[in-house]
């Protein structure tokens, strides 16, 4: 299969795996995909950013399908255990950046609000609560901070379900009702499905169940579980890669004929060899001045003693040298990479963001769980193997 990043498309699409791409808001990002579904849908006052209405004509019922974890770049890697996957990108794929920072929660958010993550808030895998030392993990979020208000932006979700579209989410059962879920997709049916069988049964049954127009929205984890556990194109990761390769036959041989799927992902993968990771739990000039530490292993949020943020970006600086950008919270927003951020959601942040260039991690072996250090591949940083995802656009 030709490599998709080299095919004339946008800027992002050409750059190298390791190369800086910001994020495409505006009309080539994951947060542009609802928008776009709702204006096929006919949605009043929905927006197009991405052209779908031109490209699907008298679709009344769409599913989105997001795949965890697989990237633009991750696609030839994949396309020995997937020739579906390999076969619809060639005739039906364009890539999109996700947001930043390049990470589930913030993604997730990200296509369920249609907004930035400056706007929606959710600006990390952990963040500091302001105001506090304590630092929430929303993958592992129930109901403190209360979503509505952690996330106040409402769902595209939500504004199709006004609209009299019908709404249903397909997801994992243990996902239903968490925070994570209500900041994303409140305002949809929730339907729980375990495994790739029943993840298709379920979306094709959602969408043909009714006669007006409907909305459809799926998530499968496994790949990048599997990417994490044992790395990109490890022998899990292949098996994982051909499952999704089943659900996407499966899925494109049952759409109605007024159906479309849309297939996307949250962010792509990188392994990070053993040489390149830091410990700022057993570097002491690392946490020198560091109070709450947050982010994830290729993007931290340092939350530092009043008065020490100049000295933790000369010592962070100085440790990391080529290995990250250290930045003060202002120079990260001014980046425009977040989009624009909110004064109420400024505190989230670090007063220094250090954003991992190349392969390079922070690991915080003390403070966060000992699984983390163990894991073989990440995301999280702005490079295009992390940021670069596909969509894929197919009519039943």
């Amino acid at each position: 299969m030709t490599d998709p990043a080299a095919a004339a498309t946008p800027g992002f699409a050409r750059a190298a795996p390791l190369e800086i791409v910001a994020p495409g808001y505006g009309g080539g990002s994951l947060a542009d995909v609802l928008p776009s579904a709702l204006a096929v849908l006919g949605v009043p006052g929905a927006g197009d950013p991405l052209g779908l209405t031109a490209a699907l004509p008298g679709v009344r019922r769409i599913a989105v399908l997001l795949v965890d974890g697989l990237g633009w770049h991750q696609i030839p890697t994949a396309a020995p255990y997937a020739p579906t996957l390999a076969g619809l990108v060639a005739t039906a794929g364009r890539p999109l950046t996700c947001g930043f920072p390049s990470t589930t929660p913030t993604s997730l958010v990200t296509l369920g609000t249609g907004a930035a993550p400056g706007a929606h808030g959710v600006l990390g895998f952990t963040l500091r609560v302001p105001g506090t030392d304590r630092v929430l993990n929303h993958i592992d979020w129930a109901d403190d901070p209360q979503p509505l208000r952690w996330q106040p932006v409402p769902t595209q979700l939500e504004r199709a379900r006004a609209a009299g579209v019908a709404v249903t989410v397909v997801s994992r059962p243990e996902f239903g009702g968490t925070g994570l879920t209500l900041a994303a997709n409140r305002g949809g049916d929730y339907r729980g499905a375990a495994g790739v069988d029943a993840l298709a049964a379920t979306m094709l049954a959602a969408l043909a169940a009714g006669p007006g127009p409907t909305l459809v929205s799926g998530y499968h984890p496994d790949v990048d579980r599997n990417g994490h556990l044992s790395g990109v194109d490890s022998v899990p990761w292949r098996a994982a890669v051909a499952e999704v390769d089943a659900l996407l036959a499966r899925l494109v041989d049952g759409l109605p004929a007024d159906a479309a799927l849309l297939v996307t992902a949250d962010h792509g993968q990188l392994d990070v060899p053993a040489g390149h990771r830091f410990d700022l739990d057993t570097d002491p000039r690392l946490r020198a001045g560091v109070r709450v530490v947050a982010g994830e292993p290729r993007v931290r949020y340092l939350h530092v003693a009043p008065g020490a943020t100049a000295d933790v970006v000369a010592a962070w600086s100085g440790v990391l040298g080529a290995a990250a950008r250290v930045l003060t919270r202002a120079e990260a927003v001014a980046t425009g990479w977040f989009g624009p951020v909110p004064e109420e959601h400024l505190g989230r942040l670090g007063d220094v963001v250090v954003i991992c260039n190349d392969t390079y991690a922070v690991m915080a072996s003390r403070s966060e769980s000992p699984l983390l250090s163990r894991l073989v591949a990440f995301h999280g940083a702005d490079t295009a193997a992390e940021m670069t995802i596909p969509l894929l656009v197919l009519r039943g």
